[in-house]
């Protein structure tokens, strides 16, 4: 059995119930079966059920043949919970087997985050795996979008909790700086400086599939400036070389700019050029044709997906010679595990991209790549929405509003925050008006004000002369007695397990929640017990749980990159 601790009694209850179980076998009071059902432990919602519930007895009754209150008699006969926190056991119910806490758990869970400090929900489930998280990755022929925003506060905070759970992490930004639409990017550019030249928008003319945003003007007018007509008698590969050399260093310093103010930095950006360089577009080619996946058609070559469940096969090289996104991204990814080792990788893509997922697994399957190691995290669409309607043109500009449109109008906190309150495959509005507001409605303020708020507890004790050392603090049994408290405590105990259960998911929306929950129960707390009270234990005791609860507070603002004020 393992140590028994606070942060794993429910582990220790699930265990202790299995040898209850065989037990009961060996002493005949039941009946032997092969396979013990699954044991869970759950928080009864209503606190008269106790603190944490089994439904074993019921699980079991259909191959015990037997009534579920019967066999949660013969559970508990044969349960030892000796040492384990646990003051009582009922039956309850169709036969639930309630478990009530006693009053040492409540101080063994402050003593242990007292000796934890900002380790604390930090673990070592996964310690040394690399994974690399792949995110934001837009495409760098213009400003990043509100989907970017989105991902990349998803991907950024997804990046931090696989870290706190002991995963090597790379964060990684995919420069899309070949290929068609690059191609398209200079032949935009390349029109309108010559637009410029003419003096007229119809001369040439824009065709409608090239790029139309203003982004695409300001940059060919910056090259004017520069240049003038240097560049209008070249040949226009030459001059769409000199074109996109001038402007993507500026649409990625741009994008370095923007993801620094949303407090994102990428340990690397990988370049789509890189790949051809390299040789390992052409080598994935090969290797395709080597496997004898591959036929060609209508001058293109094809992956024979079909033979691999597929409902179509896909496009490897066009009949023009150009080689497809697709094969591109089958090489990018061999790059990362077979070149580059990642034990995990994260790739976090738009809804647009959904039919993506199935068509690379079953590539890098056919390839000898375990595809089980690709997780592909498809995030849905967001709305902007303000005063109760749907906005799409920012005022300031006029245009589409983008991510450094967003972050001029909204605090970077707020960002993050709000654009993880939700799982990654659900649709969300973000509410612009309640992102910018300083009151209680807006969840970051709520939970930022409740840290601030402890701070200034702890102001108000320094300046009575106070000087409470909490290591040599001596927490008395019996000494929290409100229910306030207990919740309170009961809550932050469940920090390292939620922590597990976000990273099981890929869901930083689980803390995000949590942490609501600790924000919500202290202020419940604070409006009902008085901290700095005439019993000097008492006194002791709630000052403690302030300060247990300010890091836990601040253990998940850090780790989020969401600032923890002390005062507001």
């Amino acid at each position: 059995m393992k140590k028994v601790s606070v942060e794993n009694i429910k582990d220790v209850l699930k265990e202790l119930l299995k040898k209850s179980l065989k037990a009961s076998f060996e002493n005949k009071e039941l009946p032997e079966i092969l396979e013990i059902p699954e044991v869970l432990i759950e928080v009864p919602a209503n606190k008269l059920n106790g603190d944490f519930s089994s439904n074993i007895a019921m699980m079991c009754a259909k191959k015990f043949k037997m009534p579920p209150r019967d066999i949660a008699k013969i559970i508990l006969k044969n349960l030892k919970i000796d040492g384990l926190f646990i003051e009582k056991c009922e039956i309850a119910g169709a036969g639930f087997i309630n478990f009530f806490l006693n009053d040492n758990f409540y101080n063994e869970v402050l003593l242990n985050i007292l000796s934890k400090k900002e380790n604390y929900g930090k673990n070592n489930m996964v310690l040394g795996k690399r994974v690399l998280v792949e995110y934001v990755s837009a495409n760098p022929t213009g400003p990043m979008h509100m989907g970017n925003a989105r991902g990349g506060a998803f991907g950024d905070c997804l990046a931090s909790l696989l870290e706190i759970a002991g995963y090597d992490v790379t964060r990684e930004f995919y420069v899309n700086d070949a290929g068609n639409q690059i191609a398209k990017f200079a032949l935009s550019l390349d029109i309108r400086y010559r637009q410029i030249i003419s003096g007229s928008e119809e001369n040439p003319q824009l065709p409608e599939d090239c790029y139309q945003g203003e982004d695409i003007k300001d940059l060919s007018r910056e090259f004017y400036n520069l240049h003038e007509e240097k560049y209008l008698n070249c040949s226009g590969e030459e001059r769409q070389k000199a074109l996109v050399e001038f402007a993507l260093p500026k649409n990625i310093q741009k994008m370095h700019y923007d993801l620094k103010r949303y407090n994102i930095n990428f340990d690397n950006w990988f370049s789509e050029k890189s790949l051809y360089k390299s040789g390992e577009v052409e080598k994935t080619i090969e290797n395709f044709k080597k496997k004898s996946l591959t036929y060609e058609r209508d001058d293109a070559l094809w992956f024979k997906a079909t033979d691999f469940g597929a409902e179509k096969d896909e496009v490897l090289v066009r009949n023009n010679g150009i080689p497809t996104y697709f094969l591109v991204d089958v090489a990018y990814h061999i790059n990362k595990f077979l070149k580059r080792n990642y034990d995990l990788c994260i790739d976090l893509l738009g809804a647009d991209h959904a039919g993506h997922v199935n068509r690379m697994k079953l590539a890098l399957k056919a390839l000898g790549v375990d595809s089980e190691k690709l997780k592909i995290i498809i995030f849905q669409l967001v709305r902007l929405v303000k005063d109760g309607k749907v906005v799409k043109m920012s005022k300031r500009t006029g245009k589409a509003i983008n991510l450094s449109d967003l972050l001029d109008e909204v605090p970077t906190d707020a960002i993050r925050f709000i654009f993880n309150m939700k799982d990654a495959n659900s649709q969300m509005d973000f509410d612009l008006s309640l992102a910018v507001e300083k009151n209680m409605d807006n969840p970051v303020y709520y939970v930022q004000y409740a840290y601030a708020r402890i701070c200034s507890v702890f102001k108000m004790l320094e300046k009575s002369g106070e000087n409470l050392e909490f290591s040599k603090i001596n927490l008395t049994k019996n000494i929290f007695k409100k229910e306030e408290e207990k919740d309170l405590i009961k809550l932050l105990h469940f920090y390292p397990e939620e922590i597990a259960l976000a990273v099981k998911e890929y869901n930083p929306s689980r803390i995000m929640k949590y942490v609501l929950s600790v924000a919500s129960t202290f202020h419940k707390f604070y409006n009902s017990c008085k901290i700095n009270c005439e019993n000097k234990e008492l006194m002791e005791a709630r000052f403690t749980l302030c300060y247990c609860t300010k890091t836990v507070i601040k253990n998940v603002l850090n780790m989020f990159k969401i600032s923890a004020p002390e005062s507001m």
